[in-house]
């Protein structure tokens, strides 16, 4: 289910919504994967290809399931006990948006 979703992620993508390059990496239980935004395009790669992000998200498949196909979206709560890990919790909205996942 999750290789789908990243799979899919360059034809949902939205073009103009990133206006900036930005580099995501997803830490999601045994998947790993590198996202690649600018405002015209997005990749994906497998592993982390990076040494450094711009936003690093680590959580499980199920919850990023949850936040992607039924529209959860994390709280304070969430972060606070570590069900969702990240850097950079604006630029994960922005990830949302750029795939019309507002």
């Amino acid at each position: 289910m999750i290789d789908v979703i990243f799979a899919s992620l360059a034809e949902d993508f939205v073009p103009g919504v990133v206006t900036e390059p930005l580099v995501f990496y997803f830490s999601l239980g045994e998947t790993k994967k590198t996202v690649h935004l600018d405002d015209q395009a997005c990749s994906v790669e497998e592993g982390r290809t990076v040494d450094r992000a711009d936003c690093v998200c680590k959580t499980d498949e199920t919850f990023f399931i949850s936040i992607w196909n039924e529209g959860y979206r994390p709280g304070m709560g969430d972060f606070l006990s570590g069900k969702i890990k990240s850097n950079n919790p604006t630029a994960l909205q922005l990830f949302l948006k750029a795939f019309g996942k507002e």
